[in-house]
């Protein structure tokens, strides 16, 4: 259990409860899998809603099943109707369909915060969204989060232009944020240096992040990252707070990851850096 997750308990009785909504992840590394850990480890109650079944391990995704929306709707109704939820994650969507839905079930509670993680291709190149869902997430989805958490290649498609430094990454950030978001994280990791550095950006402040560089190809970090702030904003904790910790909660269970198949990537060890 983390530092202090006694006393948010103590507050209420109850853990602090988050929900996903995303796709499961068949290998484990990633989706609905990697977002329960990550939760558990905050000390948080995990809900989940999924928008997708896929097929893969650490050697790729091999298939990729789209829930119903009527189904979503049903797991997402279920959940609202029984739980005080404090914080909301979304991953993978992979179609307009469902991100529309997922907007309308939103917007019934305006003040349960949201990270938007704009999940479109998995780690190993396997297309995860269908076409129109970038439409989609910017007119139904971007004004509605509260933090918006694309990578680089994510925003280079959100925006639809290369983003090659950390001066392209500021303007990138700052458009998504006139595109409707509240804050915007710009994660840096797929750009080059012995150094990782991701840009929080509001309309009112920066703050950059920086961390040493884990050499080797991850899986599962924006996925854990994305609900790791979910669950320090369940929490109570400020935005800027939620994501340093997040940030820090990642890169301890990435030191400590480990290669669990045949394939190239590391997962992450969410119990080691809850620890």
């Amino acid at each position: 259990m983390r530092k202090n997750d006694t006393s948010v308990r103590a507050r209420s009785g109850r853990p602090p409860i988050a929900l996903t909504i995303a796709g499961s992840d068949s290998g484990g590394g990633a989706g609905i899998q990697a977002d329960l850990r990550t939760f558990s480890a905050f000390g948080v109650h995990g809900l989940s809603a999924i928008t997708a079944v896929t097929a893969q391990n650490t050697l790729g995704v091999t298939a990729v099943h789209e829930v119903p929306r009527a189904t979503l709707r049903a797991q997402l109704d279920a959940v609202f109707a029984d739980f005080r939820v404090g914080a909301v994650k979304t991953g993978m969507l992979a179609s307009a369909a469902l991100a529309r839905e997922i907007a309308r079930v939103l917007d019934d509670h305006p003040r349960v915060p949201f990270v938007l993680d704009p999940v479109l291709i998995a780690t190993t190149g396997a297309a995860l969204a269908r076409d129109g869902l970038v439409a989609a997430l910017r007119r139904h989805l971007f004004a509605r989060a509260d933090l918006l958490t694309p990578n680089i290649p994510e925003a280079e498609t959100l925006l639809d232009r290369k983003i090659r430094n950390q001066t392209d990454m500021h303007a990138a950030a700052a458009e998504l944020l006139d595109q409707g978001v509240r804050a915007v994280l710009l994660k840096g990791g797929h750009l080059r240096g012995s150094e990782v550095a991701d840009l929080l950006l509001t309309h009112d402040a920066e703050h950059w992040f920086r961390q040493r560089r884990i050499r080797g190809e991850s899986h599962g970090t924006g996925c854990s990252l994305a609900s790791a702030i979910a669950a320090g904003l369940a929490r109570g904790e400020p935005l800027d707070a939620a994501v340093e910790g997040a940030i820090g909660f990642v890169h301890a269970a990435l030191v400590s990851g480990y290669h669990p198949g045949r394939g190239r990537l590391r997962v992450l060890d969410h119990l080691a850096a809850a620890r």
